[in-house]
């Protein structure tokens, strides 16, 4: 048996007599909420991601610019001592090989367990014709090596952050938006890379679906199983399993959480249990008005356990949710549009 499957097969046994412990006696509490900008240099921005580099040392990447789609959108990157967020800087402006200037889209920030620290991201006209980015930093954020494009038909993570196994694979969620003569086609899969993100193979998940999902999220369930939690069109979140470590997916299925065509964000966290920020609302005038945060024990069943916001109006979207080093849990989020707000929760 290998390594990777005794691991797994331990973390299911401790989670029986744990988890049930962990969840009847833990809440969640928010120890702090503040936005990252002071002065947003841009009037519009979106979609956040977030590690941490160290300890207390964190970066939130988002793209920036006057409107969505426009051809100023920006990737710009934050740092923070765990206090204070000082000023974004500019870390590219989607300029193309051929000098021609394109929207950046959907930063994700990922350090492996070599440490080496990515910032992926996409360039294009718009989601079915944009393509995938990547930069990389040996000094936490300070100084990034020039943009490289993927290789053909390997994205990179969509908008949520890859994981990555024991034994040093690392798996990226990722999916696709097409258009064909019956309307837009989304598809979910998985990109696979095993040697630290130098190359990837990619991985379909129920290529054959009836429903459209993007944008996944990944869980680790032990002893080999994962699972998927996405973003539908069709007022739920969407879920797939794995039984081998992601090297083949179930069908696609329906959760019980709602879904109003908004990203979610998922981890699984060090205690065992799957946390998910989402919006817990179909779709409608303002179905991301809300934002909440729901845990579970199996990754099937979840209960809504903290509100980050619950207003009439408003935008409240695209979470990116990491535990640190110290067992807190860090949300980023979109704000309006206007600016990402940054949320640390805590287990009492």
């Amino acid at each position: 048996m290998s390594s990777l499957k005794i691991k797994s097969s331990l973390i299911s046994i401790l989670s029986l007599f744990f988890l049930p412990f962990l969840y009847a006696q833990s809440s969640l509490v928010m120890k702090s909420d503040v936005m990252v900008y002071d002065t947003p240099p841009f009037k519009e921005c979106h979609a956040s991601t977030i590690v941490e580099v160290s300890k207390n040392k964190f970066l939130i990447a988002a793209f920036g610019g006057s409107r969505e789609g426009k051809d100023d959108v920006s990737i710009w990157l934050s740092h923070s001592d765990g206090n204070d967020w000082l000023p974004p800087k500019l870390i590219d402006t989607g300029v193309s090989a051929d000098q021609e200037l394109y929207p950046c889209w959907n930063p994700v920030l990922f350090q492996s367990q070599a440490g080496t620290l990515s910032l992926f991201y996409k360039v294009g006209p718009s989601p079915r014709e944009w393509w995938g980015m990547v930069k990389t930093s040996d000094d936490h954020g300070k100084k990034w090596s020039e943009g490289k494009r993927l290789p053909q038909n390997i994205l990179g993570p969509i908008k949520n952050k890859p994981i990555q196994l024991s034994n040093g694979t690392i798996l990226s969620p990722s999916s696709t938006e097409t258009r064909t003569t019956e309307g837009l086609n989304w598809k979910a899969h998985i990109e696979k890379s095993s040697d630290d993100g130098k190359t990837w193979t990619k991985i379909p998940i129920d290529p054959q679906t009836k429903f459209d999902v993007i944008q996944p999220s990944l869980l680790v369930l032990g002893d080999g199983r994962l699972q998927i939690l996405c973003r539908s069109r069709d007022n739920s979140v969407m879920q797939a399993f794995s039984q081998d470590y992601g090297e083949t997916w179930s069908q696609i299925s329906r959760t019980a959480l709602p879904n109003p065509n908004s990203g979610t964000d998922a981890i699984t966290l060090s205690n065992g249990l799957h946390l998910l920020v989402y919006n817990p609302t179909v779709k409608g005038k303002n179905g991301r008005s809300k934002l909440s945060v729901a845990l579970s024990k199996t990754g099937e069943n979840w209960q809504e356990v903290l509100s980050l916001e619950n207003e009439k109006k408003g935008e409240f979207s695209y979470p990116a949710v990491i535990e640190s080093s110290d067992g807190k849990i860090h949300i980023s989020y979109t704000h309006n549009r206007r600016n990402i707000k940054h949320v640390v929760l805590e287990f009492n």
